[in-house]
């Protein structure tokens, strides 16, 4: 049990320590919070599951939704910046151009 817990901890640590240290592009930046997304939702899941609880079984589809719509907002921005600025480079943008 302690290896499951090991392995969802080091996968959402190394997916904020990517947002983190490599803020390049936006596509990496959104690949490493949808890896996190997808790590919470495994884990929530295998946790109502060792635990029986059924009438909780609702929560993991919720985060799931969630991070689809995330992940297309993400994408949608992606189309955008790349069309207005030329590039995804997040250095390039400004908040106060935009």
């Amino acid at each position: 049990m302690f290896i499951m817990y090991f392995t969802f901890s080091s996968a959402f640590t190394l997916g904020l320590m990517g947002l983190v240290f490599h803020r390049t592009h936006l596509l990496s930046a959104l690949l490493c919070l949808e890896g996190m997304m997808l790590t919470l939702f495994i884990a929530i899941s295998l946790w109502f599951m060792v635990l029986n609880f059924i009438s909780c079984s609702i929560i993991p589809m919720v985060l799931l939704t969630f991070s689809a719509c995330e992940a297309s907002t993400g994408l949608a921005l992606l189309v955008a910046t790349t069309r207005t600025h030329g590039s995804d480079h997040l250095q390039n943008l400004n908040l106060l151009q935009c």
